[in-house]
């Protein structure tokens, strides 16, 4: 694991594509500056860790575009020290940057292969996400409520029981629909308990597993 100038200089390139992009968050670009993607990625995709693409990381999913890992951070809108849940651990790279922005990060994955793999490498970067080998439908409602929620998978149903670890206030961020193309979607929990959502533009997601039994 090394991190050189040359990845240095290719991750600040992208971080400025990205603000060119819209990324207008200082605080996510500064994160994402700090995180070494090429870590995330099999030696095969280290020459083009940088550039805004997607990238596959085994059991049928992918490392999502920087521009998306980027959006849905913003979307969030983290302040240091929340409890930031996510569904999806994935490869580990959307957790590191929640990391990086200083919320306490819980983390599901549905994947055996993909939470075993991201746990080690998280941890041997130092990170201290509390991570989970389970099913995202159902959160972690003993650890709950959480300030925001994030899925990084796409889901064709506002998740109810998700809503329910939410606190007052907060919000979830999520791809909307079925098909290849979703929308991203931000619910926010107002003051009477009530939902109220947006749209925030179009995105490609590997779609949310089906439910099973959770495993810790």
């Amino acid at each position: 694991m090394t991190d050189t100038y040359r990845h240095k200089g290719l991750r600040k390139l992208l971080v400025n594509e990205l603000n060119r992009m819209g990324i207008k968050d200082q605080a996510v670009l500064d994160a994402i500056n700090r995180v070494p993607r090429h870590y995330f990625l099999t030696s095969a995709f280290l020459e083009y860790a940088y550039e805004n693409r997607a990238f596959q990381i085994g059991a049928g999913q992918t490392i999502s575009h920087p521009f998306t890992v980027a959006t849905q951070s913003e979307l969030l809108k983290v302040e240091k020290g929340m409890k930031v849940l996510e569904i999806g651990t994935g490869s580990g790279f959307q957790t590191a940057v929640l990391c990086e922005l200083g919320a306490k990060v819980f983390s599901i994955e549905r994947q055996k292969l993909l939470h075993d793999n991201s746990k080690t490498l998280l941890h041997k970067m130092g990170y201290k996400p509390y991570l989970s080998y389970g099913d995202g439908y159902k959160g972690l409602p003993a650890l709950g409520p959480f300030d925001r929620i994030i899925i990084t998978c796409a889901i064709p149903v506002v998740p109810e029981e998700l809503l329910m670890q939410l606190k007052v206030g907060g919000l979830l961020v999520m791809p909307y629909g079925e098909g290849e193309v979703q929308q991203m979607m931000v619910i926010e929990e107002k003051e009477d308990g009530s939902f109220e959502s947006q749209m925030h533009g179009s995105f490609s997601f590997v779609p949310m597993l089906e439910k099973r039994n959770s495993v810790h």
